[in-house]
């Protein structure tokens, strides 16, 4: 999967961007983070498994 649509999907399910780290990037809910590789395409599994984790810990609502 591209990471730019990966990307989007997290900022479709309420997540946004934190940081830039050392390899890879920084997503958050507000509460939960998890780091997104910083490469063109990521990996078919990875990606399926960081959007599962997304969709089930939509951000809190204030």
């Amino acid at each position: 999967m591209k990471k730019k649509d990966l990307e989007k999907q997290l900022r479709a399910y309420g997540w946004r961007f934190e940081r830039h780290g050392g390899n890879h990037d920084s997503w958050t809910n507000g509460e939960i983070f998890e780091f997104i590789p910083r490469h063109a395409e990521v990996k078919e599994m990875l990606a399926k498994k960081i959007l599962k984790k997304a969709k089930n810990h939509p951000p809190k609502e204030k």
